[in-house]
């Protein structure tokens, strides 16, 4: 994709949304805006209806949470306070300010992400939505503008636990009928909540708590490896040295 054809794209829509859709950078050189939840129900039926832009297909509408964004990787006393900053790029607080070393963005927790095709202009562009508050967080539902957003959406409810208003039939769609939690949040037990097994007395599947007791993972110590450090290395046996003379010879 030219960089013509994208700056001309980010051009049309920064003077036909003005201050609705906020560009953010991107190192992979996609199109990709921050938009208010309250704009996204009629920016979206813009983005699709008007012949300049005529986003009709939506691709995807992924969940995301930043529970411990912007946070060191490890947090344990065995480990170190430093390390991985989880890819927190300078200034990059989302909508709110940035915080200090060390500390989350100020952000809200939950966001939508929605992927859009215009096949028209052979182009594609990212927005960011985030939801409006956390217990739930809320959304509004954009399945009045794409069908395909009631697969997304339901998804999106089913494994972040993310509420679209509006949707006509929002149930869970991968997780079983009596699953407890959003397995996607990040703040949700990597062993599960419960566990399942057959019971022979009762002759029926029964759920039970979990019983792998949790533990906190540290990174193995990396130590110098003589397969990957010729220096430390021994010296050859006499064997060794006499096998190589009779392979030469």
């Amino acid at each position: 994709m030219s960089v013509a054809k994208l700056d001309s794209m980010a051009h049309a829509l920064g003077e036909r949304f003005g201050g609705v859709l906020r560009r953010r950078e991107s190192s992979c050189g996609e199109l990709s805006f921050d938009l208010d939840a309250p704009d996204l129900v009629n920016t979206a039926a813009l983005l699709r209806g008007e012949e300049e832009f005529s986003f009709e297909s939506l691709i995807d509408v992924c969940g995301v949470d930043y529970l411990g964004y912007g946070q060191v990787q490890w947090r344990t006393e065995q480990a170190t306070g430093t390390g991985f900053s989880r890819a927190v790029q300078p200034g990059d607080a989302g909508s709110g300010p940035s915080a200090a070393e060390g500390e989350a963005p100020a952000r809200p927790r939950f966001a939508a992400i929605y992927h859009l095709l215009s096949l028209r202009h052979n182009l594609r562009i990212r927005l960011r939505v985030f939801a409006q508050g956390e217990n739930p967080p809320l959304l509004p539902s954009v399945t009045g503008i794409w069908q395909a957003a009631d697969w997304f959406e339901r998804e999106a409810f089913d494994l972040f636990g993310l509420v679209f208003e509006d949707h006509g039939d929002l149930r869970r769609i991968l997780t079983d009928y009596g699953f407890i939690g959003h397995p996607f949040r990040k703040d949700f037990p990597l062993s599960g909540k419960v566990e399942v097994r057959y019971d022979e007395s009762k002759r029926r599947v029964v759920y039970e708590p979990v019983s792998i007791e949790p533990r906190t993972l540290v990174p193995r110590v990396i130590r110098d490896d003589h397969r990957y450090r010729p220096e430390l290395r021994a010296e050859p046996s006499v064997a060794e040295e006499g096998g190589e003379a009779s392979a030469d010879g």
